[in-house]
């Protein structure tokens, strides 16, 4: 997976250039890969009404859904500060539906990055196999 681990990430840095984030001006970035082989993309929309913006993990997620994927492996997110990005609660329990777990690729504008998991960042998740 190391050469997908590298281009997802490269997705997700080139997703960044797209995000709309007037109001923060911290862009986001994020690429999924899914159980398919396909990677999809997606960058945070911010809005002048705050609680209708939108993270780039999600905007990514549900851009697969819209083409039929149900399973991620992987997600790859990256900002062009220093700091290492980390995705949000709401994004981690919308990873959380489509995966019990996957690798989080992290990388910053310095090139640094990091890898961890989707149980690591949401111990004792709660997923849909709860409801059935």
């Amino acid at each position: 997976m190391q050469d997908q681990s590298k281009k997802l990430l490269d997705k997700a840095v080139q997703a960044y250039e797209n995000a709309y984030a007037p109001y923060s001006k911290y862009k986001v970035g994020a690429a999924v890969l899914w159980d398919s082989g396909r990677m999809t993309t997606g960058s945070n929309v911010e809005n002048a009404s705050y609680g209708l913006t939108v993270c780039a993990e999600r905007n990514a997620i549900f851009q697969g859904t819209a083409l039929g994927e149900r399973k991620i492996r992987a997600i790859a997110i990256a900002v062009p500060d220093e700091h290492m990005p980390t995705p949000c609660g709401s994004c981690r329990q919308v990873l959380r539906e489509f995966s019990t777990d996957c690798a989080v690729l992290l990388i910053n504008g310095k090139g640094e990055n990091r890898q961890t998991s989707l149980q690591a960042l949401l111990p004792e998740s709660f997923g849909p196999e709860f409801l059935k």
